[in-house]
């Protein structure tokens, strides 16, 4: 990651928590479309500051780092198909692909 991308990471982060910060300590408790908002800062939050984090994600996988791993990867009475990954995005779409190539 860049210099430049991880600073503007950083400030988003910054934002982001600033955001939720001032609606949390408020002198009432959020509600309505101010919680909504909370939520969405601190999602913001959490994924600048995943993408902070160095290296790849759980999955291995450049398109989805942080995508969710397939629960059937490692299973020895399942096992996917040779030179699949841990991505459960990417093995999904390749289940699609076989699956209509056989209706074809």
């Amino acid at each position: 990651m860049s210099q430049l991308t991880r600073m503007r990471e950083l400030r988003d982060l910054q934002a982001a928590l600033r955001t939720a910060s001032d609606i949390a300590f408020d002198q009432e408790a959020p509600a309505g479309e101010q919680a909504e908002v909370l939520v969405d800062a601190l999602r913001r939050a959490l994924t600048a500051a995943q993408s902070l984090s160095e290296g790849p994600g759980e999955t291995g996988c450049r398109e989805h780092p942080r995508g969710a791993v397939d629960p059937l990867y490692g299973d020895k009475d399942d096992p996917l198909p040779p030179g699949w990954g841990r991505c459960l995005l990417c093995n999904d779409r390749r289940r699609r692909a076989t699956r209509a190539a056989r209706r074809a």
